[in-house]
């Protein structure tokens, strides 16, 4: 027997009745939360976050505290920077304690600031937290290996100096503002620039107070996502005495550097002596060659007639008489003759 229509249509509407009840049941509790905390948001609007893939619960818990604490931010805001990546529970919670504590921040910049700090450790809140109570930052940061910043004084005498810098956050350059690496930076270059015009390390050890006046008088924290409210000494202690240590590592490498001159010339000498050597050398060659034409040229003499038999004997008789004159003179006149 076929259905009649009028069923089929009932059918229809029942499912879509049920449907309709299904909806409602699983989001009547956020809707009455909502409008009893005077939070009022749409069943439509809560149907949407769902089919969107936002947690309706989250967007509806934190915008009624942001009523309750006075600060009326819209639902779709909040679904828009939950969508954006952002952090809704913190950012609520920085724009409730930047209100009490009466830091102003509205919810454009705190999103600003959430979304930059996304990935980076950091958070809106942390960053409204610094800001109502300010931090203390180690200088020179200990994780980093380094215990104390080194400087060295006019008079060649080193100072280690540790400094603890308290500082708060500034919202307004904290998106884009350097982070605390900067700040250390910055503190370090300036407490060893004013070690280095101190005249003595006495000077630092007696009025400490003047290195942390000189360095937060340089506008430290211009540029930085911080404010540096103080800068304080936390130990000073004398270093080495870098002065006398440079003074000695200069003479050292002066002597070297004479030795190195001396034993160039003593080598020029050397070479000087030897070059003499082989001159002498190369006349006595030059002497016994002349001596061997000697006898060719009295030859000659003797069959030209410009040498008679007389003259030959007076040359002979005078080299006997050097002969024997060298042998009464001895080994010393050898000596003299070798040299």
């Amino acid at each position: 027997m076929p259905i009649s229509i009028p069923l089929v249509v009932i059918g229809i509407l029942a499912l879509i009745a049920l449907i309709v009840v299904s909806i409602l049941l699983r989001f009547i509790n956020l809707y009455i939360r909502a409008a009893i905390a005077s939070a009022p948001v749409s069943m439509g609007r809560l149907i949407g976050m769902r089919l969107r893939g936002v947690p309706a619960a989250l967007i509806i818990d934190y915008r009624i505290a942001a009523i309750k604490a006075g600060i009326d931010i819209p639902s779709d805001l909040l679904e828009a920077h939950y969508l954006a990546g952002g952090n809704v529970e913190n950012t609520v919670r920085a724009l409730v304690a930047a209100d009490k504590a009466g830091i102003e921040l509205d919810f454009n910049r705190a999103c600003a600031i959430d979304l930059a700090t996304r990935g980076t450790g950091k958070t809106v809140l942390e960053a409204v937290t610094t800001s109502i109570n300010p931090k203390v930052i180690d200088c020179p940061n200990p994780a980093l290996g380094r215990t104390s910043i080194d400087g060295v004084a006019k008079d060649g005498i080193g100072v280690k100096v540790k400094a603890r810098v308290t500082v708060r956050s500034h919202l307004d350059r904290f998106v884009g503002g350097a982070t605390e690496e900067t700040i250390i930076a910055r503190v370090g270059e300036g407490i060893v620039s004013s070690i280095g015009s101190s005249d003595s390390y006495k000077d630092v050890l007696e009025n400490p107070d003047r290195i942390s006046k000189t360095v937060l008088a340089k506008a430290l924290d211009s540029g930085t996502a911080f404010e540096i409210v103080s800068i304080d000494i936390a130990d000073v202690d004398v270093g080495e005495n870098i002065g006398a240590k440079l003074q000695a590592e200069q003479a050292d490498a002066d002597k070297r550097v004479a030795q190195a001159k001396a034993e160039v010339r003593r080598a020029a000498a050397v070479a000087v002596e030897q070059e003499m050597r082989a001159r002498t050398q190369e006349m006595r060659a030059k002497v016994v060659e002349a001596e061997s034409q000697v006898p060719l040229a009295m030859a000659e003499a003797f069959r030209a007639g410009n040498l008679g038999i007389m003259d030959y004997m007076k040359i002979r008789n005078i080299e006997a008489d050097t002969k024997m004159r060298d042998t009464i003179a001895g080994p010393e006149r050898s000596q003299e003759d070798v040299k």
